[in-house]
């Protein structure tokens, strides 16, 4: 039967297809790659596996090269993931990043990743345009967090520090500000709220409440406003 040009998502469903349109079994298929699937960088640059397929004579000789590579991305993958350190991961990431906004209109400074802990990296965005990328209320700030979280962590297993500009910097301040009488009222009554909070700010009070008080019951609530603050109590025992 003649060759046959199938292009799928993933490898494996264009081998399946293949066999299917050809009539044999995937271990009697003569399978060229002509291009590898591909995740992109957050989405973007996505491709689809595309191959050239026909079926074989039995007496074929085994798989060349090329078909013997269908199970390699998925291992290589996985040891990748057991194995690679963070400072090897902050620099993939940080190149993916550079890569993926470079071409973008904001005037932007390097991208800087690093290890912030041994679980957590810090990205840094810095430049000209780089708190346009915060937008107003701080909700460019969040999707970007939300995006580069849902990307990062899956891959990688760690958790993300985003700071845009000093936006960060500046909310922990405002917070250790609000923070800190409110941390003396609950020492001395044994209880309390936060006011409501919103998108990183409830984030920084509960990281920075539950390190204060780290054998009280620390955890964020939602009033009848569907608005989100945090409440601090006694283990109920």
């Amino acid at each position: 039967m003649s060759e046959q040009r199938i292009e799928a998502k993933t490898l494996e469903e264009a081998f399946s297809k293949a066999s299917e349109a050809l009539g044999c079994s995937v271990a009697d298929l003569d399978i060229t790659i002509l291009q590898h699937p591909s995740k992109g960088i957050l989405g973007i640059g996505k491709k689809n596996a595309i191959i050239l397929a026909k079926c074989k004579g039995k007496e074929t000789p085994p798989p060349p090269k090329t078909l013997q590579k269908i199970e390699e991305p998925e291992i290589f993958d996985n040891f990748y993931k057991e194995t690679q350190d963070i400072y090897a991961i902050a620099g993939e990431v940080q190149n993916d990043l550079n890569r993926l906004f470079q071409d973008m209109c904001f005037r932007l400074d390097s991208i800087k990743v690093e290890p912030y802990d041994k679980e957590t990296l810090l990205i840094e965005f810095e430049g000209e345009d780089a708190a346009l990328l915060i937008g107003k209320e701080g909700y460019r700030y969040k999707a970007l967090s939300y995006m580069l979280f849902n990307w990062i962590n899956p891959k990688y297993g760690l958790q993300i520090r985003l700071e845009i500009a000093q936006f960060l910097k500046t909310q922990e301040e405002a917070m250790e500000k609000y923070l800190t009488p409110l941390i003396e009222q609950i020492q001395k009554e044994g209880r309390g709220q936060t006011k409501p909070l919103d998108g990183v700010l409830i984030q920084i009070a509960l990281k920075k409440l539950r390190e204060a008080f780290p054998d009280k019951y620390v955890a964020i609530r939602e009033n009848r406003r569907k608005e989100k603050y945090i409440i601090v109590n006694e283990f109920r025992k």
